[in-house]
């Protein structure tokens, strides 16, 4: 780190004796606010849950990525993605780690609070899981065919839980549950319970499963008290997770800011995926008390894709969590907030048809995108839109959202 401090002053010396001139004029072709690219904001405050995929946030701090841009990220620490959106909606944080599907509940008003909200970034792709207690797998329910055969034979409530009832966690949860024939809805009661909590409520007997995000699954495998049913990337290989979020009026107000704020994430996500010795200091440093709060041997299997599933099995996952990978990880795609649009509609948290393209079009900054990776001399896709294949069989490319939404047979 002392390598890469020093690396960081040399470069932040250059930037500020000569780069205010050659960094007005950008991809877009236009000035920066008021003709600077100075930020707005110093000091940006920016939130975060306790979970492995806060890491490139964290790092950009620790490492000085920030001060790199001519910021200082001030972390504060989070209990819950409830806490998170009501203090990114009244402007107690400036931006946060949060869940992709959250930003877009608040846009769409699910919920009760509505507010126009901006994804700056997407943070990582991958690296999530759905655990079953030992109870279930006990009873012979271990993957998601044996799950459903084992709820009709041994028939009582079933409870799963996720983490926000608009995020990520709660979409792979329906997602996995629906493609083995068990609504979500219907044939089990889902329950809300912030990341860190998901262990010591399965221990004590208040779930069946949950989904949440690393290091909580290979955690609750550690305790004893769980198992690994299926990965999220079984579900989506290089699925979109947690963005960098804030609000419009805060995007509009800081632009600069903004722009320096995707900028050194993006270089730490850069580094933690640049080698072997890179996710292993990142993982000493996000299991400190201050940020993840949890033994090493936690997270430090998983990010470098090395899994086991409680039940003796182990495996190598070429899929796993990524913070940059060759740049396409962080570009914040079109389809990418398309897709959590229709499955909102499709559980019915979303009432009337949404315009799916005007409203990502609106929520993904794509334009700030470019020239924050220009910054940072990370490459961009071509496309605003991707394909893929989810474990269902279905094609997902945002072409025809309406229908997609429309066309599962177990929907709300």
């Amino acid at each position: 780190m002392t390598t890469d401090t020093t690396t960081n002053h040399t470069r932040r010396t250059l930037l500020m004796a000569g780069a205010t001139a050659s960094l007005t004029g950008l991809a877009s072709g236009g000035v920066w606010a008021a003709g600077s690219d100075k930020p707005e904001k110093e000091e940006v405050k920016v939130g975060f849950i306790p979970l492995t995929d806060c890491a490139s946030v964290v790092m950009a701090s620790v490492l000085g990525f920030d001060k790199k841009y001519g910021i200082k990220i001030v972390l504060s620490k989070e209990s819950s993605w409830a806490s998170v959106r009501d203090k990114l909606v009244n402007g107690e944080l400036d931006a946060a780690h949060v869940l992709y599907g959250l930003i877009y509940g608040v846009q769409m008003g699910i919920g009760g609070a509505k507010k126009d909200m901006a994804v700056l970034m997407n943070l990582n792709q991958n690296g999530q899981a759905i655990t079953l207690s030992k109870k279930v797998a006990d009873k012979g329910g271990v993957d998601g065919p044996s799950l459903a055969r084992l709820m009709q034979t041994d028939k009582r409530e079933y409870s799963f839980a996720q983490t926000f009832p608009t995020g990520t966690h709660a979409m792979w949860l329906y997602y996995w549950l629906a493609t083995y024939g068990i609504n979500p809805m219907k044939d089990a009661k889902v329950i809300t319970v912030p990341p860190p909590q998901m262990v010591a409520n399965m221990r004590v007997g208040n779930m069946d499963g949950f989904c949440v995000g690393e290091p909580w699954n290979h955690r609750a495998i550690v305790d004893g008290v769980g198992i690994t049913a299926a990965t999220t990337q079984d579900i989506w290989r290089d699925h979109p997770e947690k963005t960098l979020g804030t609000t419009a009026e805060w995007v509009k107000a800081h632009p600069n800011t903004a722009r320096a704020l995707v900028a050194a994430v993006l270089e730490a996500g850069k580094w933690i995926d640049a080698s072997l010795s890179n996710k292993t200091k990142m993982a000493e440093t996000i299991a400190d008390k201050s940020y993840v709060n949890t033994s090493v041997d936690v997270i430090n299997q998983r990010i470098l894709g090395r899994y086991q599933n409680g039940l003796g099995k182990t495996w190598d996952d070429p899929n796993y969590m990524k913070f940059f990978n060759d740049g396409s990880v962080n570009f914040p795609y079109l389809s990418d907030g398309m897709w959590f649009m229709t499955q909102h509609k499709r559980w019915g948290l979303l009432k009337g048809e949404p315009d799916y393209l005007g409203t990502a079009s609106a929520v993904n900054q794509i334009a700030l995108y470019k020239e924050a990776a220009t910054l940072a001399k990370v490459s961009v896709p071509k496309s605003a839109m991707r394909t893929t294949k989810l474990i269902d069989g279905t094609l997902w490319d945002g072409k025809n959202p309406k229908a997609y939404a429309e066309s599962f047979k177990i929907k709300a």
